[in-house]
């Protein structure tokens, strides 16, 4: 699981819906099992608060990853959910449900904003000092 969350949280950086489709499809794979082990883990989380398993506010107090996760695929969830239809349903449920959630995943989507634009900036040094020998 170590793997598979450093992966989604670290090293996979999507720019549209096709590269997560394109993972989704990539069965057996380990980024494939990895997005999958991942998503489902915080379905099931996210479940448990539904179903009043699990108590909402605890859960929010030690979720945090979750609304990571939810930040980095939500500008490409409509396409994504015209193949995967389901995708983070659950996770999306118990993050806009209240004021509280949303509030978290605006400052997350800022922060990952950011960061998107860091990693955009180093790839774009690397290329122009590299020669194209990336």
């Amino acid at each position: 699981m170590r793997k598979a969350r450093n992966f989604i949280s670290a090293e996979f950086w999507p720019e549209a819906a096709e590269d997560t489709l394109r993972i989704a499809r990539s069965y057996p794979s380990p980024e494939n099992t990895w997005l999958r082990q991942v998503t489902s883990y915080w379905e099931m989380a996210a479940s448990f608060v539904l179903r009043g398993a699990l108590h909402e506010g605890l859960f929010f107090d030690a979720s945090g990853e979750m609304y990571c996760v939810y930040a980095k695929f939500r500008p490409f969830l409509p396409e994504i959910r015209q193949k995967l239809p389901y995708f983070l349903l659950t996770v999306e449920k118990v993050i806009l449900r209240t004021l509280e959630g949303r509030q978290r995943l605006e400052r997350l989507e800022r922060s990952l904003s950011r960061r998107r634009q860091k990693l955009a900036g180093r790839r774009a040094a690397v290329a122009a000092t590299s020669a194209g020998f990336n």
